[in-house]
């Protein structure tokens, strides 16, 4: 497993990693000693157990990088691009020769070794890697498959049209939703690794079985190999990764309890978004003019790397916490969110819709209020909003450099909350998914299929 050194990243490829080590084979997960920390340190966060005996056949590799500059997030910029993290980033793309050189290795003394790197690293996977005669190498794109599919088809000159398509998303240009750096980032992975022997897709046939599709044309550097594996969102009573896990609950967990049904609205930017101070003051009295209740996990960015240093401390308008102690509550460290979600009192989720939250919530169910803030995430928030009818906008992109009034917030989460036909749709879409989650199903069905054939 080679990831990107991101947590979201780092995440979605440790889970893939449980649930094939869950059926006997060894893993081994290469990266910096830093991203390797931080991974194993919050794997407890999504319900796995390093002491379970999945854990056990999943080896660590702390392979050396150049010193990893780690300047803090930056908060006051309309652009919230994440460029703090580009050095971790370019940092991994000195691991080809130690990445070349341990499958060299790992070569020699087995039948086959199967490569599983994330999409936006395949800089890292050199050619004389690929060239290794008993290597196989799967690309793992850990972003939407419609995000993913609209940069590479309009990148290549949009060499098939959609015309007639049902339901097809309408978007005039991907440039409005990436900065140009990001195209090019992404555009140039596939000449990288032509020579893959296959696609791994963060996502479900059910929710994104036509771009899956797309994705697999030659005209855009398709494979004919796919498989959608969607491996987060275990939680601890379904993973058998888990084991038993003897954590004690999160505080916030027990202040949910005490709610009623789908009376909370829980509000998360995730570890990539910086609020700056003016921000985080708009959604405070936003939320506080709502009168919904509300919970609001409030952390700045991760770091590069995140043991390096304390994290900013985001201030709140004075006397916000006092006064809405008896309906809100602010959480200012790791929250579970998945747990969080699940939870019966929870009845909206304002997001900045990065995928991992967006199907997150999709397989519970609960409706979004949806905040895009960078990369791919505004075309998150019009496949949720517009295709799947599961949210509603806080702000429209096109004003992305606009500071959202509190009063505007408020007004958003009242209409999320009291949508029936938003909570009906995002309610009988997620009883779909889990089906096909269950045994038997569709995504255990291409997780079966997947491991059948790298062990053939």
């Amino acid at each position: 497993m080679v990831p990107l050194p991101s947590q979201s990243h780092l995440n979605q490829l440790l889970q893939l990693s449980y649930l094939i080590s869950s059926g006997g084979l060894p893993v081994h997960f290469l990266g910096s000693a830093t991203h390797n920390r931080q991974a194993k340190l919050r794997s407890s966060h999504h319900g796995l157990n390093p002491n379970s005996a999945a854990a056990n056949t999943i080896h660590f590799h702390d392979l050396p990088t150049p010193p990893i500059p780690t300047p803090d997030p930056i908060s006051n910029s309309t652009d919230k691009l994440p460029t703090h993290m580009a050095p971790a980033v370019l940092a991994y793309m000195a691991l080809r020769e130690p990445i070349a050189e341990f499958l060299r290795r790992l070569s020699e003394k087995t039948k086959r070794v199967v490569l599983i790197h994330d999409w936006l690293v395949a800089e890292a996977v050199s050619d004389d890697a690929v060239s290794i005669p008993n290597l196989e190498t799967y690309a793992f794109n850990c972003m939407s498959a419609v995000n993913l599919f609209y940069i590479l088809w309009e990148t290549a000159g949009k060499p098939f049209s959609l015309a007639g398509e049902p339901n097809e998303l309408v978007v005039p240009s991907v440039t409005e939703f990436f900065p140009e750096e990001i195209i090019n980032f992404i555009a140039v992975k596939p000449e990288h690794f032509k020579k893959r022997d296959g696609d791994i897709f963060n996502t479900t046939r059910l929710i994104e079985g036509r771009y899956i599709e797309y994705l697999g044309r030659r005209e855009i550097g398709g494979v004919e190999k796919q498989w959608a594996i969607r491996p987060t969102l275990l939680l601890r009573s379904r993973n058998p990764a888990a084991g038993e896990l003897n954590l004690r609950r999160h505080k916030c967990m027990e202040w949910l309890d005490k709610q009623a049904p789908k009376s909370v609205v829980y509000v998360c930017f995730g570890t990539s978004v910086s609020l700056s101070e003016e921000e985080a003051k708009e959604i405070a009295l936003g939320l506080e003019e709502s009168k919904q209740k509300f919970l609001w996990v409030l952390r700045d960015a991760d770091k590069a790397d995140i043991f390096a240093g304390e994290s900013r401390k985001i201030e709140l308008p004075l006397g916000f916490e006092e006064r809405v102690k008896e309906d809100g509550m602010v959480v200012r460290d790791w929250a579970p969110q998945v747990e969080i979600l699940a939870h019966e009192s929870v009845g909206g989720f304002m997001s900045h819709c990065g995928w991992n939250s967006c199907f997150e919530s999709l397989v519970m169910g609960v409706p979004v209020a949806a905040w895009p803030m960078h990369s791919d995430q505004p075309l998150n928030a019009v496949f949720l909003t517009e295709v799947l009818k599961v949210g509603v906008v806080v702000r429209e992109w096109a004003r992305r450099e606009e500071v959202v009034e509190a009063a505007v917030i408020g007004k958003v989460v009242e209409r999320l909350m009291a949508s029936e036909e938003i909570r009906r749709t995002a309610v009988e879409l997620s009883a779909a998914v889990k089906k096909s989650m269950e045994d038997g199903g569709e995504c255990s069905r291409e997780m079966d299929s997947f491991i059948a054939h790298i062990t053939r």
